[in-house]
């Protein structure tokens, strides 16, 4: 059983950057792909960024193009984290940011993860 706890989150103003970070207990932490996901008010979970590992390709990573040159997703497998480098901030960033893990390799929907963290706020203001 994996469990996941993110960190980070809070207000910034439009054009402010924020690093969430992810971490992980209770897995292999390599063996999995880490994702972001993100959920607004009234609006469904959407995927953020995801990021793979093994010791051929090194780290895959893909994201959403919403948020493709202003964030990045990295991990680092020694600490067991993951994190979301979110540069360029929008009001439309404003949501609930959610890590999740799964043994498949960077997917990008929701009910590919069945591990999750409990989330964090994010608020851009104007």
């Amino acid at each position: 059983q994996v469990q996941l706890a993110e960190s980070g989150g809070g207000l910034v103003q439009v054009g402010g950057s924020l690093r969430l970070s992810c971490a992980a207990s209770g897995g292999t932490f390599s063996n999995y792909g880490m994702g972001w996901f993100r959920q607004a008010p009234g609006k469904e979970r959407e995927f953020v960024a995801v990021i793979s590992w093994n010791s051929w390709k090194g780290s895959i990573t893909s994201y959403a193009d919403s948020v493709k040159g202003r964030f990045t997703i990295s991990r680092d497998n020694a600490k067991n984290t993951v994190a979301l480098q979110m540069n360029s901030l929008t009001p439309e960033d404003t949501a609930v940011y959610y890590c999740g893990a799964t043994l498949q390799w960077t997917p990008t929907t929701e009910n590919a993860y069945p591990y999750w963290g409990q989330g964090t706020q994010v608020t851009v203001s104007s």
